[in-house]
């Protein structure tokens, strides 16, 4: 089958397109076959080989982190699910393969995908849609009359949250671009900051919680417009000691690591009397189901800025990293 593979950690020169074998499922594994993919920022972090300390490989490996498809072979355990199932999934952090024709998933990550959503559609939901509600719901326990800020609200992650927000009853406040503006208030934003030519720090204040998609300056200054005893979580800052713990099941090496990378960034937060929180997202098949459920009712659209055809990868991972893109990149599968 075709893949798109990463032999070494580096540019675009590193992946490419080739043979390799099919994935055989194993216990409480399914085997999917790839009608789509959805493209993320985690994918070429991976392959700059950025986040090796979290998540290393053994090279080569196929990448993808997210898809939609059927379902061909159930391995022994997976009973919940049957060959011709329409399925999607968020892809275990330590196995990926998603950009390729089959791909091996264990039944606990996978939800049955509604008759009414189209593979292409889904394969974007599973990362950003899980972040989003894990963020929101889970670290930063929105309720009705909570006031959030998201900066960063017309991308791939921001597109999700400020609609989940908006379903747990927030107040949602978000930036961004002239270009952007009538997508954000279209999904729900209460208040839009033209980052372009306004300072959110000065704008806002008295925020119950921030979920920071940008990181840099922006999750610094997202630190002095939450109110004393909120919180921040952020996908795109430095992970801190619960991440190692709670995210990634690892041990005191990795905490400690996180807690000296991540010490200035706490130390401003508690100047503000804030906690600050890294997120890495977990897959889970039954937050996919609720997620399924809530496209079917009309509470929440996935925006799909671009679908590539897969012998495109590469310049679809190429319009990801430009910055450009409204909502998610998908890639479709050729028969």
């Amino acid at each position: 089958m075709q893949g798109f593979v990463l032999n070494r950690y580096g540019g675009p020169e590193t992946t490419g397109l080739q043979e390799v074998a099919r994935p055989v499922p194993g216990a409480g594994d399914v085997l999917v076959r790839v009608h789509a993919a959805g493209l993320n920022p985690v994918d070429f972090k991976t392959r700059d080989g950025m986040l090796k300390v979290v998540q290393g490989y053994d090279l080569p490996v196929v990448m993808g982190n997210e898809l939609a498809g059927t379902v061909e072979h159930c391995g022994h355990g997976a009973a919940a699910f049957k060959p011709g199932d329409r399925v999607f999934a968020r892809v275990p952090k330590g196995r990926m393969g998603a950009f390729a024709e089959y791909a091996a998933i264990p039944a606990s990550h996978l939800a049955l995908l509604p008759a009414s959503i189209d593979f292409e559609t889904a394969a974007g939901v599973p990362l950003a849609g899980l972040t989003a509600l894990q963020a929101l719901r889970d670290e930063l326990r929105l309720k009705p009359g909570s006031r959030v800020f998201i900066p960063g609200g017309a991308g791939g992650v921001g597109t999700f949250a400020i609609q989940i927000a908006k379903w747990l009853g927030a107040e949602v406040t978000t930036t961004a671009s002239p270009r952007g503006r009538a997508l954000v208030e279209r999904l729900g934003a209460d208040r839009v900051i033209d980052y372009t030519t306004q300072n959110f720090e000065n704008e806002i204040g008295d925020m119950d919680g921030a979920f920071d998609l940008i990181g840099g300056d922006t999750l610094e200054k997202c630190f002095g417009v939450v109110k004393p005893g909120g919180m921040v979580v952020s996908v795109a800052g430095m992970p801190e000691p619960l991440t190692a713990r709670k995210d990634l099941g690892r041990g005191a090496g990795l905490a400690a690591l996180f807690w000296f990378a991540s010490f200035g960034l706490r130390a401003k937060a508690r100047k503000h009397g804030v906690t600050y929180r890294y997120l890495f997202m977990h897959p889970s098949g039954s937050e996919l189901a609720e997620l399924a459920q809530l496209i079917v009712d009309g509470k929440l659209e996935p925006v799909i800025d671009r679908i590539f055809p897969f012998a495109e990868i590469g310049d679809a991972i190429a319009y990801l990293e430009s910055g450009r893109a409204k909502g998610k990149i998908v890639v479709r599968m050729e028969s």
